[in-house]
């Protein structure tokens, strides 16, 4: 379905094409938006049009409607595809497409926001990232971060370090918002000794809309793996809401911490590695490890029968403890300094002497486990829980699964979850205030 013929004739009368920035009054209402392709599900009649908020929007044209062109879209130039690759003076970067919101497109046809499906179309959201680099891109999935999996994370991993051993300078992983922090930390287990960073990037708003992030934070993902020293798994994303300034957190330590902002990522029990600057320049917040020469490994190995339970008052001891035999491994969301209910202590005990791997973190996210303090908490070392100190509890889940498969026995298992590996683990406690 297309626009009525007296609406076309409108738009051909006023000179209005897709693109163009459009002022639409009615009788009780005025509208300033970018006019869109039409809605296969709206009616003929219906002018649709993006609001600076970033939302399309619905106009039906009456008689006594007015509609004129404010500004006339700005005809971009159109980048190669493939830029031309200048090894003497650029240094390569690949780009590993998950999908996810920074690497969508809007289907106008029906409204929905697709992943992006080639190499080319990660390229071609953001051409510029092609003007510091050469890029190498391709879309290993087309996928919404909620499908992933174990097996899409070690896929993953493997395609980095295949790059990495090829020479880049560096990995950026585009990658859905939502499970992006379980993607950095898989990634920061699996890929050791690295001699190149790896830096996963997300958006919070697809890149049709006049308010994404995508175009900034890929530009300055991309300045940060050509003119950064640092050589680990970061996540980068917006520092705040403006177009000011992103952060690079720590693989192991980010979380998504509000559904729409921009600036939705923080760093949990540490401070972040860097912060970007979009008009140029980094400035370093934290020690990191550097780009060296040393030979990466790839330990992908993992245990996928684990859970992550949080806890909360009157859980069912007996579905907790269903579960949980189940299961390998537990990494409970407990409360406060790392607490469950009484019942639920008993049915922790059974598990462990049932073989089950079970770790403490907090849901209160910021501060330390401390299984000393309460009885509650003695009890539960009693049973074998191993403390997760000041672990995300996505961290944790993560480390679990990958510990599992790595280690040899319960006591090498227990060590190497209260272990600092990749900076998810803090060695001393450091006051708040």
């Amino acid at each position: 379905m297309s626009y009525s013929s007296s609406v076309l004739a409108l738009l051909k009368r006023i000179g209005a094409e897709e693109g163009d920035l459009l002022r639409v009054r009615s009788t009780d209402r005025e509208y300033l938006g970018v006019l869109m392709p039409h809605h296969d599900f709206s009616g003929p009649d219906i002018l649709v049009v993006k609001l600076k908020s970033g939302y399309n929007v619905g106009i039906e044209l009456r008689e006594c409607t007015e509609v004129d062109v404010v500004r006339k879209a700005a005809k971009r130039e159109k980048r190669s595809v493939a830029p031309k690759i200048d090894h003497v003076v650029k240094k390569d970067v690949a780009v590993i497409g998950t999908g996810g919101t920074i690497a969508s497109y809007v289907d106008y046809r029906t409204g929905a926001v697709h992943p992006a499906m080639s190499a080319s179309d990660l390229v071609l959201a953001v051409p510029e990232i092609a003007d510091p680099c050469n890029v190498k891109a391709e879309a290993l999935f087309s996928i919404f971060s909620e499908n992933m999996r174990v097996e899409h994370w070690q896929r993953l991993a493997c395609r980095v370090y295949e790059r990495i051993e090829e020479g880049v300078e560096g990995c950026i992983v585009p990658h859905g918002t939502d499970t992006m922090g379980y993607t950095s930390a898989a990634l920061s287990f699996m890929l050791e000794d690295l001699p190149r960073p790896v830096v996963v990037v997300g958006a919070q708003r697809s890149s049709d809309r006049p308010s994404s992030d995508a175009y900034t934070n890929l530009l300055a993902a991309t300045r940060f793996v050509v003119e950064s020293d640092a050589a680990e798994t970061f996540l980068l994303m917006h520092e705040s809401p403006s177009d000011l300034t992103a952060l690079v957190h720590r693989g192991t330590r980010a979380r998504k911490m509000h559904t729409s902002r921009r600036d939705a990522f923080k760093s949990i029990n540490a401070q972040p590695v860097a912060r970007i600057h979009f008009e140029g320049g980094i400035e370093y917040l934290d020690q990191y490890e550097k780009k060296s020469g040393k030979k990466p490994r790839l330990r992908i190995e993992m245990e996928d029968n684990v859970a992550l339970v949080h806890f909360y008052p009157g859980m069912r001891a007996d579905l907790f403890k269903e579960v949980m035999l189940n299961h390998r491994g537990v990494v409970i969301a407990g409360s406060g300094l790392g607490h469950v209910s009484d019942d639920m202590v008993r049915s922790v005990k059974k598990a462990v002497e049932s073989g089950v791997a079970v770790v403490m973190t907090s849901q209160c996210l910021s501060g330390h486990v401390n299984l000393n303090v309460y009885d509650t908490g003695r009890d539960l070392q009693s049973a074998g829980v191993i403390p997760g100190g000041d672990m995300l509890p996505e961290t944790a889940y993560i480390k679990l699964m990958w510990s599992l498969a790595q280690a040899g026995s319960e006591k090498e298992l227990s060590e190497m979850m209260q272990k600092d590996l990749r900076g998810e683990l803090s060695e001393r406690r450091e006051l708040d205030g």
